[in-house]
């Protein structure tokens, strides 16, 4: 579907868009307002529980020796476990190899969790984002991880006891961490294991001395040419054939990339070319002689250029069957609903962006939840009168929904939930910012997996803030003028399913153009593309995925009330439009 664009100078207000934070300083509450009313995330799980969780799990033995997920061809079609059953896990497979240390894989995770029938278990999985673990499917799709699970991060070793009640560290110098939220690709199908790529979301940010491991990109095809060098990770069985043979040391194995073709020959009916890659040495059908992945490997990273390239998704039942390569999930094929996740903060706590709007009549600003296929007006956060400009983000990427917003007096605030205090607070972050064009935040536009800002000034001339991950910002960076031509200029996530995030800018005759992001701070847009025209809208907005498919979509408000979402495709076009419903005219500010 093609896109229109509103030409009316009335939507200037109506953002979306971005604030760039240049300067700091706290704001003085009677100053500004401030939200009522915080996101609707949960306390952190206590340490007492995590403690109690584990001790039950180790009580029962995480299952390293549980039976692999077999393999999925036509020989495992009578007993393949049901979607969701909880049976069978964790499906993959290391063998041979050596121990390694935290410091060379710092992103390293253990999961440890029960599946509700009483069987507890044991993944691998890899830090990327403060709060964001990438993993299995198979790991996560049928368990309740705020109820039944475990994150331990910053250790090389597992555990062989559990921690003492309360106790925060300790864990063999890990930390053990709460899971508030869980994600599987929608079309994870358990007999198959096609889309087996998962995404937990930690209930408190991971301590400093963990690090992130970058995810790759669909443009990094280079990292899957035949015999590039790749390593894997985990704690899995040591031994194809005794059963309690998990590592208590953190292994590291050769995974060289396998040519499609040589993976399709090991696994004729099981393979999916672009879902799937092979890597390792083929086995011998001897563990002495054999180096490759087996149970409790399952989640775990195969590590190409300093990349995030596959997840540990299945094998041979006998790990070391002679010719059959450990299976992964490609990285490149789901970085764009994976990174939708690591972007993803909203105000209930679920996968869907939701919308701020003010009410023209009292200047109230509610929050409204998305339901995927509408709306629903949950808190009224108070008077927000004078705000010109709204937005929501995560600038500290501690998974909790920020706010960005600017008074009529040019001044920028930044407003973040600061869940320890259980209150809002207030920084100046920026004045004299009021004749500004645009000002938006699309996400990571550098190519660093951080969040960064973009801004218009009143000459034209477009700079992009860099962001630390921190809610600061590192010097601007000139993308050059003439952006001054365009009336309004939004974006919020990646509308072309590349991993990086997109804008789109309109001109006064409604013409719309897109600018797909290169991940390149010097220059970060490629050329670009004519899109449409909205004439017949007079509101855009863009929030992120609002229907929870892994792209990112615009909200728009025509001339008669109503308001539309464009779905992203992902390839920068959209689905037909769907209503969420009339009487907005009644808003006058949407972020």
């Amino acid at each position: 579907m093609r896109l229109a664009l509103p030409a009316v100078a009335a939507v200037a207000a109506l953002t979306g868009a971005g604030i760039v934070v240049t300067g700091s300083g706290s704001a003085e509450a009677s100053q500004t307002p401030q939200l009522s009313a915080g996101p609707s995330t949960p306390a952190p799980i206590s340490q007492q529980e995590l403690s109690a969780r584990l001790a039950k799990m180790l009580k029962a033995g995480a299952k390293n020796q549980r039976s692999l997920v077999r393999q999925p061809d036509a020989a495992a079609r009578e007993d393949a476990p049901a979607a969701g059953s909880g049976q069978g896990k964790p499906g993959a497979r290391i063998i041979g190899g050596s121990t390694t240390t935290i410091s060379a894989a710092p992103w390293m995770a253990q999961l440890y969790f029960e599946d509700g029938a009483g069987d507890s278990y044991f993944c691998g999985g890899a830090v990327i984002a403060p709060t964001k673990i990438a993993t299995a499917a198979h790991c996560v799709k049928g368990v309740k991880w705020y109820d039944k699970g475990v994150v331990v991060v910053g250790t090389d070793r597992t555990l062989a006891t559990p921690p003492s009640p309360g106790q925060t560290t300790g864990l063999n110098g890990g930390m053990a961490i709460g899971a508030h939220r869980q994600w599987n690709h929608p079309l994870y199908d358990a007999y198959s294991l096609d889309n087996d790529v998962a995404v937990l979301t930690l209930d408190t940010p991971v301590p400093s001395n963990v690090k992130i491991l970058p995810l790759a990109q669909p443009t990094d095809s280079a990292l899957y040419q035949a015999g590039r060098d790749g390593k894997v990770y985990g704690w899995g069985r040591t031994s194809s054939t005794v059963l309690d043979s998990g590592s208590p040391k953190l292994k590291v194995a050769d995974a060289d990339i396998v040519s499609d073709a040589s993976c399709a020959a090991a696994y004729p009916d099981g393979f999916i070319k672009g879902h799937m890659l092979c890597a390792g040495a083929a086995p011998t059908g001897s563990d002495a002689t054999s180096e490759t992945t087996c149970n409790g490997d399952s989640g775990g990273p195969l590590v190409v250029g300093g990349k995030l390239a596959g997840i540990v998704s299945w094998g041979d039942e006998d790990c070391s069957a002679k010719g059959k390569f450990g299976v992964y999930a490609k990285a490149t094929t789901y970085s764009a609903p994976i990174q939708s996740r690591v972007d993803d903060t909203n105000w209930n706590d679920d996968h869907t962006a939701d919308l701020l709007a003010r009410r023209t009549s009292d200047t109230s600003l509610f929050s409204w939840h998305s339901k995927v296929t509408g709306l629903t007006r949950v808190a009224n956060h108070g008077d927000f009168g004078g705000v010109t400009l709204l937005l929501q983000t995560d600038l500290n990427r501690d998974g909790i929904q920020d706010v960005l917003y600017r008074t009529a007096g040019g001044d920028v605030y930044w407003e973040r939930f600061v869940r320890a205090a259980g209150e809002w607070q207030q920084k100046l972050v920026a004045k004299g910012w009021g004749k500004h064009k645009q000002i938006l935040t699309p996400g990571d536009v550098t190519g660093d997996e951080l969040p960064d800002m973009i801004a218009v000034d009143s000459a034209g001339t477009m700079r992009i803030y860099p962001g630390k991950g921190d809610g600061g910002f590192a010097a601007p960076v000139s993308v050059g003028s003439g952006w001054g031509a365009f009336t309004m200029v939004r974006g919020h996530g990646d509308f072309t399913a590349d991993g990086k995030a997109d804008i789109f800018a309109r001109k006064s005759d409604g013409k719309t153009y897109l600018y797909k992001g290169t991940g390149v701070a010097a220059k970060p847009w490629s050329a670009s593309v004519l899109v449409g025209a909205f004439a017949s809208m007079n509101a855009l907005t863009t929030t992120g995925d609002v229907n929870s498919d892994g792209h990112a979509d615009v909200f728009a408000r025509d001339t008669a009330g109503k308001l539309w979402l464009y779905p992203g495709k992902g390839n920068g076009g959209f689905h037909a439009r769907v209503a969420f419903g009339s009487g907005w005219q009644a808003y006058n500010l949407f972020g």
